[in-house]
């Protein structure tokens, strides 16, 4: 997801999102230590979009 498609969304679809992202990074965490994950890039790419999201929040809560 982009940048900008992140910033049309609202501050409650944005949390959403958020507790969503984190969800699927600890079944992806859980399914490394299983030995089970054969895409290890997938794991730094939700939390880059986790970190995306959160800044954009941040952004949307100071400019109100």
């Amino acid at each position: 997801m982009t940048a900008n498609e992140i910033r049309e969304l609202s501050l409650d679809e944005l949390d959403t999102q958020v507790k969503e992202l984190k969800q699927e990074l600890f079944n992806l965490k859980f399914q490394k230590t299983l030995g089970q994950l054969h895409n290890t890039t997938k794991i730094k790419q939700v939390k880059r979009d986790i970190a995306r999201m959160k800044t954009i929040i941040t952004e949307k809560k100071t400019v109100k």
